[in-house]
This record gives structure tokens, C-alpha cells and sequence, in this order.
């Protein structure tokens, strides 16, 4: 069992910075704007011999009461108590600061290894700038730069000393469904992830943007691994503004490159919208396996005119995504949320199907039967076989003499027909043409 490290501080002090070079990654979002991240991140790190993970947390600030504010102090206080070490990251540049203070009084009172280490000392020229913090009584202070890497392997070797080395490194469970939660912001992305899990993991607000980065969270039910990435709201781009609001959206969308499966969450009250179709078109252009979840049902299941227009709305602007199931659900009251991962576990695995060659073909002969390809000319096109040549999705190469002429008409009714065939109703099917 890996060892868990915080990295903790005041807003803006480089902790992301720090988490980003840690894990060799990107995942953070950075930004010279205080209070950028919010949620809980977590990464898996390697460092010589030793594994660990690594924590990212907001800025800890005391000094308002404000709501979104106190969500972020909770976050912070939960990835101490799950720390078995913690970073206490601090600005050199600003030098000393009265939330400094606070936070070391908090980190004492916690009883876990706290390591002080001044950010933002570029260079040994500049440790000069430590000295202020060393009446906050720590036993050492590091100077770092998490920007530029300075001090921070010594810090590293000295975090992971008397940590177990680890025989081998533990591989990613290749079983593991990724699930990216997709949808307009305020929707109830993080309230449905938290309702999955049964505890409050994600900051939920009734502001707009509330989450920034994409949250991945590790979920085992079952006998089944589950990885629940929440992401931020995404908006439509002329509304899109602020610049750290364009990178939410940016991972937001790179998302459905590393999930197995889509949830779009719909807001019942307010019906479909031009958006929700665009996020929907997002997903099934990659080729996503889809559950459509929609939210907020305790608002208009008692209204039979919303629940009819609710309905229209679905066969006039979602009718690309016949194929998806649906969830009628609230994150708010529980109510039908317990059924979400059947559904996805039912798109995962028939996302992940392999069909024998001869099925595949016998399901050829009799989808040619029903309705033979429309006569282009003087000659017919002829689709001779058929074979599987790939899952998530299910991709089937068919062998025809003209390959070129078939009709867009007769690729839908193809993909149709296979879904119906080989018990493949609930994904996206990829077919590609060979010339015999």
C-alpha cells in the first residue's frame, strides 16, 4: 500500500506547480489567478524505489466564511487526515504570512510529518529569502522551486526515507472501466459522483463552475474497478471567457479520449438544450460507449406536460443516440442513482464484445437478404464477408467488390442491423469498408 503525501499552503503559493512536476504530468491546472483548484487531486508517483501518492489541494484561507471557500477548507482538511506526510508549501517571494501561521498551528495540532518547504527560490542565490520561516518552528526548511525543479529531489529523498520498497510496480488494472462524467455546468455532475460513492469526495455548489480540473476517483463494487472522472461544465464557447474557464473546458473535453464510456448528465428541469447536444455529439464522434443520465427527476416526474416535452425533446435532438440508455435519476435524493452502474457495466461490456467470425458473417447474409445494397449503375455492389477487427468500440471490416458506392442510407442500416444481430443495442458500432 503506498504511502499518501499532501501538498498544503495558502492560495497561490505553487502547489500544483509542485503537484504537476511530482507526477510528471499536467493534470493540475495552473494559473497565476488564486483559488484555481478546488477538489481533491490525486497521482500516482514513483520515485527510485518508493511509490506514493500524491495529493493537490486548494489554497487554505481562513480569512472569509464565504461558501465555495469553506468547501475548499473541508477538501484540505480531508487530505490531511488521509496523509501519512504532508508538504507545507510556502512563497518565498511574499515571504511570511499571517496564513502561514494558521496553517502551521493546524498542521501541529494534526500530529501527521509535516516537511516545510519555501517555494519559489529559483536558485541557491536566493535562499537568503528562507530565514523569516524558520520562527514558525520547524525542524528543517527546504528551499524549492516548483517551477524550475530546484530543491525539490533533496526534499523527495527525504519524504520517501524509511517508506518500503517496492518489489515490483503495480500495473493498472487492465479491467478497470474509466467513466468520464460530462455535461452543461450545474447539471449535478459532482453531487451524482459523490452519490455513487456514498461520501462527499467532490466540492458541490450551486455556483456555476464550482469544479475546474477533471477529478479522477478510483471505485471498486462488485469485483469490478471503476476510475469516476468529473470534469468541469462545459459551456458553449462564445460564452467562454476567462482564460482558466478554456482549459477547464479543454480537459473537460480530453476526457472522452481516455474513458471507456460517456455519462452526459441532463438537467430535467430545464430540458434539452442546443448544448447538451453538442456534448452529446462530442462523445459519439469519439466513438464513446454513452449512458445518458438524466437529473433533477424528482423536479418533473409529477408533471405530466414536462415529462412530454421532455420526451419530444429527446426524439428530436438526441434521435443520433437511439442506441444509449437512459437514467431517470437524482443525485439529490438518491432515487434511481444505485441503477447507474448497471447501466454502464451493460455498455461496457457490450463496448468491449467479441463476436466469432462465423456469427458475424451469418449476420451478413441475413442483413443482405432482408434488403440487398442499392444498384449504383449498370453493375451491383456484392458485400462478400465480414470479420471483427476491433473493440471499444466494436469495429467490423466488410469485404465488397465496390466498397466505394455504397450509400450513407445503407452504412446506417447496416450499423442497425448488426446492433440488432449480434446483441450489440446499447454502443456505437464502427464499420470498415474493404475492396475484395
Amino acid at each position: 500500500m503506498p504511502a499518501y503525501v499532501a501538498i498544503v499552503g495558502r492560495p497561490n503559493v505553487g502547489k500544483s506547480t509542485l503537484f504537476n512536476r511530482l507526477s510528471r504530468s499536467r493534470h493540475a491546472l495552473v494559473d497565476d489567478q488564486p483559488g484555481v483548484t478546488r477538489d481533491r487531486l490525486y497521482s500516482s508517483v514513483h520515485w527510485g524505489e518508493h511509490s506514493l501518492v500524491v495529493i493537490d489541494t486548494g489554497g487554505f484561507d481562513e480569512s472569509t466564511n464565504e461558501p465555495l471557500i469553506e468547501g475548499v477548507r473541508g477538501q484540505v482538511m480531508k487530505a490531511i487526515e488521509e496523509a501519512d506526510k504532508i508538504i507545507f508549501l510556502v512563497d518565498g517571494r511574499d515571504g511570511l504570512m499571517p496564513g502561514d501561521r494558521e496553517m502551521t498551528d493546524l498542521l501541529r495540532r494534526s500530529q501527521k510529518r509535516v516537511y516545510l518547504a519555501v517555494n519559489k527560490i529559483d536558485g541557491p542565490e536566493k535562499e537568503g529569502l528562507v530565514s523569516d520561516f524558520f520562527s514558525l518552528g520547524f525542524e528543517k526548511v527546504h528551499p524549492i522551486s516548483a517551477a524550475h525543479g530546484f530543491g525539490v529531489g533533496s526534499l523527495m529523498e527525504e519524504i520517501v526515507e524509511g517508506l518500503p520498497v517496492l518489489e515490483s510496480q503495480e500495473k493498472e488494472d487492465e479491467n478497470q472501466i474509466r467513466v468520464a462524467i460530462l455535461g452543461r455546468p450545474n447539471v449535478g455532475k459532482s453531487s451524482l459522483v459523490n452519490r455513487i460513492l456514498g461520501f462527499e469526495r467532490l466540492l458541490v455548489s450551486e455556483i456555476p463552475g464550482t469544479t475546474r480540473d477533471s477529478v479522477d476517483t478510483l471505485l471498486s463494487l462488485h469485483g469490478r474497478a471503476y476510475m469516476l472522472i468529473d470534469t468541469a461544465g462545459i459551456r458553449r464557447k462564445a460564452r467562454v471567457t476567462e482564460k482558466i474557464e478554456k482549459f477547464s473546458m479543454i480537459k473537460a473535453l480530453r476526457s472522452l479520449d481516455r474513458c471507456h464510456i460517456a455519462v452526459i448528465v441532463i438537467d430535467a428541469s430545464e430540458g434539452v438544450s442546443d448544448q447538451d447536444s453538442r456534448i452529446c455529439g462530442y462523445a459519439f464522434e469519439k466513438n464513446r460507449g454513452i449512458v445518458i443520465a438524466v437529473n433533477k427527476w424528482d423536479l418533473v416526474k409529477r408533471d405530466p406536460e414536462k415529462k412530454k416535452n421532455l420526451e419530444r425533446a429527446f426524439d428530436l435532438q438526441l434521435g443520433f443516440l437511439s442506441f444509449a440508455p437512459r437514467l431517470n435519476l437524482s443525485a439529490l435524493t438518491g432515487e434511481g442513482a444505485k441503477n447507474l452502474l448497471g447501466k454502464i457495466n451493460l455498455v461496457y461490456d457490450e463496448f468491449s464484445r467479441k463476436v466469432e467470425t462465423p456469427a458475424v458473417n451469418r449476420a451478413l447474409e441475413e442483413i443482405c437478404k432482408k434488403k440487398t445494397p442499392p444498384r449504383t449503375g449498370r453493375l451491383h455492389t456484392k458485400l462478400s464477408y465480414a470479420t471483427q477487427i476491433g473493440v471499444r468500440p466494436p469495429t467490423f471490416a466488410i469485404f465488397a467488390n465496390r466498397p466505394d458506392t455504397l450509400h450513407f442510407s445503407y452504412h446506417r442500416f447496416l450499423i442497425n442491423q448488426f446492433r440488432e444481430r449480434l446483441d450489440l443495442g446499447h454502443v456505437p458500432i464502427k464499420l470498415v469498408f474493404k475492396k475484395k
